[in-house]
């Protein structure tokens, strides 16, 4: 008796890829659910989110300076 999922001569059918991809992608919609919700994924978000208005305050205060004019 073949596998299911796999035609006759041994390749996988359009519903057993499609099974395992919808699976997949499950299980990543949730790992990422899981790990917003911990406190360690909580503070990963948080120390990028910090990073990027850090860079971003950075980047106003290069482009204020470059905008000054030179005094003599």
């Amino acid at each position: 008796m073949p596998d299911q999922g796999y035609s006759d001569s041994g390749v996988p059918t359009f519903e057993s890829v499609q099974e395992k991809i919808e699976t997949r992608f499950g299980t990543a919609i949730g790992s990422a659910e899981l790990a917003a919700d911990i406190p360690e994924g909580r503070t990963v978000e948080e120390q990028y989110e910090a990073r990027q208005k850090a860079a971003a305050e950075r980047l106003d205060e290069i482009r204020a300076s470059m905008q000054k004019p030179d005094e003599p």
